[in-house]
C-alpha cells in the first residue's frame, strides 16, 4: 500500500498558540466546486457564513504553499490550503499550570480545573496546550493524552513531534499506571475496595455517558482512603479510559463525586462555578519511558479542596 506523502509545513505561524486550519482539497467527481471558494463556502459556510468565508479570501487569510490564494482560483483536488479561524473572546480560566517535570522530550504539568487540554468547541485559546505553547515558547508542543476539562491534575505533553507517536501508543496500550483521587459521598455499608467492570456508552451530542448491559469495556478499582462524616476520599485506579469512566462508576456505586454537574443529575448550563470544582484529581502517572526505558513516577502537587485528611 502506498503511503500518502506527509503534508507540507504550514506557511502560516501559530496565532495565540493555535495552528492555522489545514485543508486538503478532496476529489470532486461531480464537479460541484469550480473554485476554491466554492468548496470552502460549502464546507464552512454553514458554521460561519458564506460571507465570512469570502472575507477570509479578501483579507489574504487563505494561503497555499505558494502564498495567498484568490477566491476565484480554479479548484484543484489534492491541494493544501491554510487559514486562520476566528477566535471568539474567551474568559480566562483561573489558576496557573504548574510545571512538574520538563526536559528535552517531555513536559509534565498540573492542569487546573475547568481548563481544557486541547481546543474543542468554545474552548480554543483558553486551553492547556495553547497556554503552554505561548508561555514556554514551545510551538510544536502536543499532548500525548487528554484529561477532561473539569478534572485537575497531571497531563503529559511531548516537546518533539517525532516522539509523539511513541508516547500516544504507550497510553493506548495501557502501559501507564494512572491514579486518581476523588471526593464523594461516604456509605459505611458499602464494602471497599471493589473493582467495577461495566459497559459504558457515550453518544455524540449527549452530555452524559451511561452503563448498559453487555460485555464490559471499562474497569476501575475503587479504594477508600479516608472519611469524615458523610464525605469520603477515594483512590481510583482505572485500567481503561472510557469517557467519564470514573464519574460513571462512582455514581453507579451510589457515590457521586462532589460538585459533579452531570452525575447523577445534569445541572442547567450557566456561568462556570469556579468556586465549586469537580472533586477529581489525576494524581499519579507512572510508566517506563518508551524511548529511554527509564522508569518514571510523577505525582501531582495539587490538592482537592474538599478532601477529608483523616478518618473519623
Amino acid at each position: 500500500m502506498r503511503r500518502r506523502k506527509p503534508p507540507p509545513p504550514a506557511p502560516l505561524p501559530q496565532r495565540e498558540g493555535i495552528d492555522p486550519v489545514r485543508v486538503r482539497l478532496p476529489a470532486d467527481p461531480d464537479g460541484a466546486w469550480a473554485t476554491v471558494y466554492d468548496h470552502l463556502a460549502a464546507r464552512y459556510g454553514g458554521a460561519i457564513g458564506r460571507e465570512r468565508v469570502r472575507a477570509f479570501f479578501d483579507q489574504g487569510r487563505v494561503v497555499g504553499v505558494e502564498g495567498p490564494v484568490g477566491a476565484v482560483e480554479p479548484y484543484t483536488p489534492g491541494r493544501y490550503l491554510w487559514f486562520y479561524r476566528d477566535f471568539a473572546p474567551e474568559e480566562r480560566v483561573p489558576g496557573e499550570i504548574g510545571i512538574v517535570h520538563r526536559d528535552e522530550r517531555l513536559l509534565i504539568v498540573d492542569k487546573p480545573h475547568f481548563l481544557a487540554t486541547t481546543p474543542r468547541g468554545g474552548h480554543i485559546t483558553e486551553t492547556a496546550v495553547a497556554r503552554l505553547r505561548r508561555d514556554l515558547g514551545l510551538p510544536l508542543l502536543q499532548p500525548a493524552h487528554r484529561l477532561d476539562r473539569l478534572t485537575a491534575g497531571l497531563v503529559l505533553f511531548v516537546v518533539r513531534p517525532e516522539d509523539r507517536g511513541a508516547y500516544q501508543t504507550m497510553f493506548g496500550d495501557r502501559r501507564v499506571r494512572k491514579e486518581y483521587e476523588a471526593v464523594a459521598a461516604y456509605d459505611p455499608d458499602l464494602r471497599l475496595p471493589v473493582t467495577v467492570r461495566s459497559r459504558i456508552v457515550k453518544e455524540r451530542g449527549v452530555l452524559t455517558a451511561r452503563e448498559e448491559p453487555g460485555e464490559a469495556n471499562s474497569e476501575t478499582r475503587v479504594e477508600l482512603v479516608a472519611h469524615r462524616g458523610r464525605v469520603g476520599r477515594y483512590r481510583l485506579l482505572p485500567v481503561t479510559g472510557r469517557t467519564h469512566q470514573l464519574r460513571v462508576h462512582m455514581n453507579g456505586l451510589g457515590l457521586p463525586l462532589l460538585n459533579d454537574p452531570l452525575y447523577p443529575v445534569v445541572r442547567e448550563q450557566g456561568p462556570e462555578e469556579y468556586t465549586r470544582p469537580l472533586q477529581l484529581l489525576a494524581r499519579v502517572l507512572e510508566f517506563t519511558d518508551p524511548l529511554t526505558h527509564e522508569r518514571y513516577r510523577f505525582e501531582s502537587r495539587l490538592r482537592l479542596s474538599q478532601a477529608p485528611l483523616t478518618s473519623q
